[in-house]
């Protein structure tokens, strides 16, 4: 089932060509098996002196970029499972048409790390652009990321769009849904996603807590069987309540039709009656609401006991080393002390000179 992610993130000097490498598997993350996960990557609408090699581009924004400035922004996208890789990068690419158009400089990689808790591939996509936008202007790099002359824009460098506002954010977030559930429709499947959160949709429980690798690598097998168990159960209490919602507008669309046939004495729309009734067959058949939304909270009361217990296990052994470290430090206190008192007792050495030995006349 396609799931929702897209965040922006921002980049400071002296780390865009760094961070370029890292999304295109170069340089030192090149050649290694922990990054032997990329799938697909590009660039475009770099300038001419980049245009055979965008990392000429992200060293000449690490170096003439203003030093609280911005070197790039990037939007960081979680892909469906349900397409294939040339699906997925067809998806980017058009993505990236309609967010930056023809303003920005940009390069884009698709990562397939297995995931932690599943096992299964997780396809994201990272999209570095920069904020200052092409206006036709040759410009050599020096100039290129100089602050912009409004006056005569020759003389100064590319103008910036930050696209910092909520406003903005929320658009990327909302086109990104679009875009993705677009490119699912076009590829005959039946998932969508929502940039909503979960109260906006009207679905009523906690987002999930992230774990990342390390929480995932110190959950036990039960932990992680409660987690699976609570992520289906509730996969399918929203695809119930899709259903739902699908069959009430059914209902609505019926209504409206009844009423048509009436003023204009129509017959009746059966295909449209028998699509209600084969689907309300379907959801009665298959699943209960309630029964589903029990299980879904069966999980999610045995996940939470396990963390508790991992969170008191943690905190045992927290105490249990500071212990430790206290006692360690007093006993070399202690032997300092001793140390101490044991060079006090010793008599003073005599000192070399004229009344003492060591002197001869």
């Amino acid at each position: 089932m396609a799931s929702y992610h897209c965040s922006v993130k921002v980049g400071g000097r002296g780390k865009a060509a760094s961070h370029a490498a890292y999304i295109a598997r170069e340089g030192q993350y090149s050649g290694r098996e922990r990054y032997e996960d990329l799938e697909a990557t590009g660039y475009g609408q770099m300038p001419a002196w980049a245009a055979h090699n965008p990392a000429h581009f992200w060293n000449a924004a690490d170096e003439h970029e203003r030093a609280n400035g911005a070197t790039y922004r990037e939007i960081e996208v979680a892909l469906p499972r349900e397409l294939d890789p040339a699906q997925r990068r067809e998806l980017v690419e058009d993505f990236i048409r309609q967010e930056l158009g023809e303003r920005h400089a940009y390069q884009w990689a698709i990562h397939t790390p297995k995931a932690a808790l599943e096992g299964r591939e997780q396809p994201h996509a990272h999209i570095m652009y920069s904020e200052r936008t092409r206006d036709g202007i040759e410009r050599d790099p020096a100039q290129y990321f100089k602050r912009y002359n409004a006056k005569a824009p020759e003389r100064g460098g590319c103008r910036k769009d930050s696209a910092g506002t909520v406003e903005r954010l929320q658009a990327t977030r909302e086109l990104w849904a679009s875009v993705q559930n677009a490119h699912l429709e076009r590829r005959g499947h039946a998932a969508r996603v929502d940039h909503r959160s979960l109260a906006a949709q009207g679905i009523e429980r906690a987002p999930e807590r992230h774990l990342g690798g390390r929480g995932v690598r110190r959950l036990q097998e039960a932990d992680i069987s409660a987690l699976l168990e609570r992520r289906a159960a509730e996969g399918e209490l929203e695809r119930a309540q899709q259903q739902v919602s699908s069959l009430i507008d059914l209902s609505g669309d019926l209504a409206a039709a009844k009423a048509e046939r009436d003023r204009r004495q129509a017959p009746p729309a059966p295909d449209l009656v028998k699509r209600m009734e084969q689907g309300m067959a379907r959801f009665e058949q298959r699943f209960t609401l309630s029964q589903l939304q029990q299980k879904a909270e069966q999980g999610m009361s045995r996940l939470e006991q396990r963390f508790a217990q991992w969170e008191a296990q943690q905190q045992a052994t927290e105490r249990a080393a500071q212990g430790q470290a206290q006692e360690l430090a007093r006993q070399r206190q202690e032997a300092e002390r001793q140390r101490q008192a044991e060079t006090d007792r010793q008599p003073p050495t005599p000192k070399k000179g004229r009344d003492g030995p060591g002197f001869s006349r």
